[in-house]
């Protein structure tokens, strides 16, 4: 197959989703697929037929340890512009589009309703499930509706301030992934300083109940649960740099738990991947709450991480599926479900 990996993007996410890309790439590339790995954002000036593809699969890239400047990056592409031109040329010609994309129109729903209004086969979730999976606050009435339990939160809008707040919380963006703009905040002074934080990212703000507790990642693909992951960093909490950088979370799969809070969780997983209609593969992440030993959603990932050493990938390794044939099995299942 002829396969364009999509990555990078206007988006926190962006160097993430670049590790991922490449590997996806050099992935698809083993297994024999003609590729075209592409920054979304940028315009793309290369050849428009067959010679954009490779076999070569010699993709690299190495995530910094801060997110990437947006107001940066903005000055290098000048407009509102968010796909770069050329890009979909390319995509055009592809048999499949392969998402790598993590955070902003990547993961709201936007690419791929443009994909979706091309016939453009793509991976994951459509664009509603990926609306509604994206924005934390509505996915948890989601949740909610569905059964699945979740922190109690409430939402504010830059500039407003909240008229009351349960102490330990945690403050995050509405709309970003991998704990870009998240906070910790135990006292009425640390609040000020993490809504100032997350509003660098989103006006949409979230504060929810701080659950203590061990944290658990459990993946889905083609409607069943994968192995479940226990997180446990080895300092503070499961922010950006403790995802990306090496050597700072330990990562147990399978996950230490019994027969009975295993079957809990995939159900719980499950209810939470169907609540909100999502696709062939997803994630959805846990804390077991240490008081209760009940199991709170914490949100579900669309397009979650895709390097090997990213918890779906592991997940899927210890349920005995390697990492280039979760790849092409997500790219087949994309092409396989593409509407006629």
């Amino acid at each position: 197959m002829k396969i364009t990996v999509l990555a990078g993007g206007f988006s926190p996410e962006r160097d993430v989703s670049f590790l991922s890309g490449s590997l996806i790439a050099n992935s698809l590339c083993r297994s024999g697929h003609k590729v075209a790995l592409l920054d979304v954002f940028f315009p793309y000036y290369g050849a428009k037929d067959e010679s954009a593809f490779t076999t070569d699969g010699n993709f690299m890239y190495t995530i910094p340890k801060v997110p990437p400047d947006l107001d940066a990056l903005r000055k290098k592409v000048p407009g509102n512009a968010l796909i770069g031109d050329g890009v979909l040329d390319i995509c055009r010609l592809s048999d499949v589009v392969f998402l790598a994309l993590h955070g902003g129109m990547g993961e709201d729903g936007r690419i791929q309703a443009i994909l979706s209004s091309m016939g453009i086969p793509y991976t994951g979730s459509d664009f509603s499930a990926c609306l509604s999976a994206m924005d934390k606050s509505f996915s948890k009435l989601l949740f909610r509706a569905a059964g699945v339990a979740t922190a109690d939160f409430t939402v504010i809008k830059t500039g407003e301030r909240p008229r009351a707040v349960a102490f330990p919380c945690v403050v995050k963006p509405c709309s970003c992934g991998s704990s870009v703009g998240v906070s910790i905040v135990n006292n009425e002074q640390e609040l000020e300083a993490a809504l100032g934080f997350a509003e660098k990212y989103e006006g949409k703000i979230l504060i929810e109940d701080k659950i203590e507790g061990r944290e658990f990642s459990v993946g889905i693909l083609n409607g069943k649960t994968l192995p479940a992951i226990e997180i446990c960093p080895k300092d503070g909490f499961y922010d950006y740099e403790r995802k990306y950088q090496s050597g700072m979370t330990e990562e147990i799969c399978p996950a230490h738990l019994n027969t009975e809070e295993a079957a809990r969780l995939s159900e719980a997983a499950l209810k939470a991947h169907r609540a909100l209609g999502l696709g062939s593969y997803s994630r959805i992440d846990f804390i077991k709450d240490a008081k209760t030993g009940k199991f709170i959603c914490l949100e579900a990932n669309t397009l979650p991480g895709m390097t090997p050493a990213s918890l779906l990938p592991q997940e899927a390794a210890a349920a005995g599926i390697d990492y280039d044939m979760l790849c092409e099995t997500i790219a087949l299942t994309a092409l396989r479900e593409m509407p006629a």
